[in-house]
């Protein structure tokens, strides 16, 4: 059952930031940085079906669409691309695009990215913390400025930009209107909270997304699947022994280990290739004593899930 410490490799980008605290150290002034994707510490490993991130944004970015499964295959991909958006900070007035406002016909989606049109064709609607948004193969979308998330995502790299802001990169119209759903998105799924401490944001047939709340100094057993994601939105952890603070990930290769929770609490997303929530993913152990609350910190997690082994 490895734990890994996830690595972290930074994507600069033309509508990145400068600076990514608190989320990472790494310095984005030279060249921006508007993406940071964690990998599996073990080179040699199979490669996840999953690909987790976060998105940084000071300029908009392209509009564009992903095919599904049966496109991509018959273009001698593996697989498509759905993925799901956690908002973790959204200036005022930040917003994103999220299919289309009508149905049109493959010859209007095609007439509208030749002309640039297809800004006001797309549904706009602003973005806050915590919101969330999943975004099935085949959807027109867009994210704009001045936006931190969390991505969970099938691992393609396989986009379709149909709109790019003078960008003078190239657009895919043919692939693109070939895979898009030309038509408004159906109202999103109500995040469904299963125990105080687990929250389902999204399922969907490739993953489900969670976030998990977890007190102060509290136990528990994570009964994880195979390939396990899990990233921290606050607070600190030691998970097996890993030690896991604001911003970092680790991969759970299934199996049961501990999570002990440090004195601030933990709020982390977890991951993991599904089509419906596991029940048995977290269960709740004993409670830290007083002192050990007062004094938690990564030194003093590692000691505590050593002795729990």
């Amino acid at each position: 059952m490895p734990i890994e410490h996830a690595s972290v490799r930074a994507m600069h980008k033309p509508w990145g930031v400068s600076d990514l605290q608190p989320w990472s150290d790494i310095d984005g002034t030279r060249d921006a940085v508007g993406e940071l994707r964690f990998e599996r510490a073990d080179k040699s490993a199979p490669v996840p079906a999953l690909l987790l991130k976060l998105l940084f944004t000071s300029e908009p970015l392209s509009i564009q669409v992903h095919p599904d499964d049966t496109f991509a295959r018959a273009m001698g991909m593996p697989n498509g691309k759905s993925e799901a958006w956690y908002i973790i900070s959204a200036k005022p007035g930040a917003q994103i695009g999220m299919g289309l406002k009508r149905r049109v016909t493959p010859q209007e989606l095609r007439a509208s990215i030749t002309n640039g049109l297809i800004v006001e064709l797309v549904q706009w609607r602003p973005v806050a913390k915590d919101d969330v948004i999943f975004i099935p193969a085949g959807t027109i979308h867009a994210l704009g400025a001045g936006i931190v998330l969390a991505e969970i995502q099938q691992r393609s790299d396989t986009t379709f930009r149909l709109f790019d802001y003078d960008r003078a990169r190239e657009l895919h119209i043919e692939n693109g209107v070939a895979v898009a759903n030309t038509w408004p998105l159906r109202p999103p799924a109500v995040p469904t909270r299963l125990t105080d401490e687990r929250t389902v944001l999204v399922a969907s047939r490739h993953f489900v997304l969670e976030r998990v709340d977890l007190q102060e100094a509290s136990s528990w057993a994570l009964v994880a699947e195979p390939e396990t994601w899990i990233l921290v939105l606050d607070g600190h952890a030691a998970i097996g022994l890993a030690t896991v603070s604001i911003g970092q990930a680790v991969f759970v290769g299934g199996g049961r280990s501990s999570i002990e929770v440090g004195a601030n609490g933990l709020t982390a997303l977890i991951a993991y290739p599904a089509a419906q929530p596991i029940d048995s993913l977290l269960q709740r152990l004993c409670e830290l004593s007083t002192p050990l609350v007062q004094s938690a910190a990564p030194a003093d997690l590692i000691a505590l899930a050593k002795a729990r082994t």
